[in-house]
């Protein structure tokens, strides 16, 4: 019998050319596949191409449910263990949004009560268009996960964010949300080393990620070139391993990660304060890349040049610092926080001396000098600072960084669950 159901949502779109391999994907695996296809998705894929795949009915009217009058489509939104809408079109996540229930669809949407995975396909002008962004925000809100999309070569002609995610990259989300991080079905000569790790199950970890943008005026603002892939890989490691991840990232390059609680923030006053919102947890990575300063005579206008060949006078204020101000809390301050530093010249020193400072348990630190690419870049060498002094790592990938530094963590955190759950006991 298969292990998982999934109650697939297909929505208009040409990326709708993809479902078929993600089917034939998730069927390989062993997880049953319940498509529902909607009008304009009708257009691109057939219902029949996707009943044959899944071996399962296709559903495309919300009347045309057998026993309807013992609501079938309740029943067909609860049924599954998850819901992914792939591709969800920039109409259907505004529909989403705004609790309409106007066709099978948005209905089993708004009926379901189990996790529902998105994976946003559209122009890249739709999917930046403020309205957009709005209902995404909205929806992470009420807890909807997303996976992409990409950026990339569009049907259109254009180029930019807007791709939907490959099949094998949702399928990834799609055993993450399932707590099944390794194919259902393994191959008969596949060795099982062991079960999995779920060491930090119950535990709350708060996770920074990201830089900060302070705004100049409504066209400019000062950021640095951090691109959130080291802090999005550690938020993934420690859900991995069992743990409840609010995942508090500024404007980063990277997508977030699935399974976790997003909330964006643009300045480092929103990240402070959503880290204060997020508290009580177990543990605290501040991997984001904070901005020092803000402008305190920022302009509700564009600032124009005035002829005068001078640039025009900024004022800075410091920003509040978030590691010193999390490290040094008195009741609900995390059993470990952990810090990182980013230096071009004295790295240890300096990240020793920080690491007094600024009162953290431990402190990650690495060269970002521009030679070494790994500001922005896919690999990371860091040296974990701590009471016992400081341990170098080998470069790696960031991923690997996340796993051994969440394992750390893991390690680390012996005593009771403290904040692990929704309501405290």
């Amino acid at each position: 019998m298969p292990d998982s159901r999934v109650l697939l949502i297909v929505a208009g779109g040409i990326a709708a050319f993809k479902i078929p391999e993600l089917i034939r994907q998730m069927r390989r695996e062993g997880i049953e596949v319940v498509p529902v296809l909607t009008r304009a998705g009708a257009e691109f894929v057939t219902p029949l191409t996707l009943s044959a795949l899944a071996e399962q009915p296709c559903h495309t009217q919300l009347f045309d449910l057998t026993r309807e009058s013992e609501m079938g489509h309740i029943q067909l939104s609860r049924s599954a263990d998850l819901v992914v809408v792939a591709p969800a079109t920039a109409d259907l996540m505004a529909r989403m949004a705004a609790g309409m229930a106007d066709d099978l669809a948005s209905t089993l949407l708004l009926a379901t009560d189990k996790p529902v995975l998105v994976a946003p396909a559209m122009n890249v002008r739709m999917w930046l268009h403020p309205a957009t962004q709005r209902n995404r925000d909205i929806l992470e809100s009420d807890g909807v996960n997303f996976v992409g999309p990409d950026e990339g070569d569009m049907a259109c002609g254009e180029y930019g964010p807007g791709r939907m995610a490959e099949p094998e990259t949702i399928l990834e989300a799609i055993r993450a949300m399932l707590g099944r991080e390794r194919p259902l079905r393994l191959p008969l000569e596949a060795v099982v080393t062991g079960p999995e790790d779920h060491r930090l199950a119950g535990r709350h970890v708060i996770v920074t990620s990201g830089p900060t943008h302070e705004p100049i005026d409504p066209v400019r603002y000062i950021a640095n070139r951090s691109s959130g892939a080291q802090g999005t890989a550690i938020a993934s490691a420690l859900r991995d391993l069992g743990a409840r991840v609010s995942f508090v990232t500024g404007p980063a390059d990277v997508p977030p990660p699935t399974g976790v609680q997003v909330i964006r923030v643009q300045t480092a006053r929103q990240m402070r304060d959503a880290v204060e919102a997020a508290l009580p947890a177990d543990a605290a990575v501040m991997a984001a890349a904070v901005a020092d300063w803000q402008v305190v005579n920022a302009q509700d206008s564009k600032i124009k040049k005035d002829g005068s060949g001078l640039p025009p006078v900024l004022e800075f204020a410091e920003n509040p610092d978030i590691l010193a101000w999390l490290s040094r809390l008195e009741e609900s301050r995390p059993g470990l926080v952990v810090g990182f530093a980013a230096e071009t010249d004295d790295v240890i020193a300096h990240a020793t001396a920080k690491r007094l400072r600024k009162g953290a348990d431990w402190i990650v630190a690495n060269d970002v000098s521009p030679e070494t690419g790994i500001m922005g870049g896919s690999e990371n060498a860091v040296t974990l600072i701590s009471d016992d002094g400081a341990e170098e790592w080998p470069r790696m990938d960031k991923t690997d960084v996340a796993r051994r530094l969440a394992e750390r963590i893991a390690d680390a955190l012996t005593g009771p669950v403290l904040y692990g759950s929704e309501v405290d006991a």
